[in-house]
């Protein structure tokens, strides 16, 4: 599974990093395959609360949902509420501690989906203020390598552990995440995003 924001550079991100996308609803078994590897086309679902922090800068808006899909039309947009950007405003920027509850909601979502390895292509505002919320238990080398600012489309890996809350009881601001392995940054000029490899065990 990859998640993505709806804004248009992760989408564009998206299709770069991880190829064509399975077309919505259609089973893993009857997905075309890559030629090089034979895995089966990814299913990108496109979810607004990995979006990143909105407000007051034009370009951490998004466009109407109907003019963008044509654009990825084999993304899933099913679970996007709004055809307009029901969010962004140019009068004031998404209070840090909203942002913050959104990203842990998000964490909250991911966690109760049945996939064991998920990747999301976000933006590194919104990870900065998601991963603010966790690690404060951890070493300094630890918590320095989870809190960084992401790099232009960077992969960073990171190992969810549940701790018995996967079934809906949310997540204690007080577990750690784990950031298992050293980033990699792939630069590819001005397109792209950071992108969060998640396992969950």
């Amino acid at each position: 599974l990859v998640v993505v924001s709806p804004l248009t550079r992760t989408l564009e991100t998206a299709n770069h990093i991880f190829g064509p996308a399975r077309r919505p609803g259609t089973p893993v078994f009857l997905a075309e395959s890559d030629k090089e590897t034979g895995a089966p086309a990814p299913k990108i679902l496109v979810r607004e609360e990995c979006r990143e922090r909105w407000g007051e800068y034009v370009c951490d808006g998004r466009r109407p949902i109907k003019e963008i899909m044509p654009e990825f039309p084999h993304f899933d947009f099913s679970e996007v509420e709004n055809d307009e950007d029901a969010f962004y405003t140019q009068d004031e920027r998404e209070p840090d501690e909203l942002c913050c509850e959104r990203a842990v909601l998000f964490l909250e979502w991911l966690n109760k989906r049945p996939e064991k390895c998920i990747a999301v292509v976000t933006h590194s505002s919104f990870l900065r203020h998601l991963f603010m919320e966790f690690g404060d238990n951890t070493s300094a080398e630890d918590k320095d390598k989870l809190k960084r600012v992401a790099a232009n489309c960077e992969l960073r890996s990171v190992v969810m552990c549940s701790h018995g809350v996967k079934d809906g009881a949310p997540l204690s601001k007080s577990m750690s995440a784990y950031a298992n392995t050293p980033s990699s940054t792939i630069d590819m000029g001005d397109l792209g995003e950071p992108i969060v490899h998640v396992v969950k065990k």
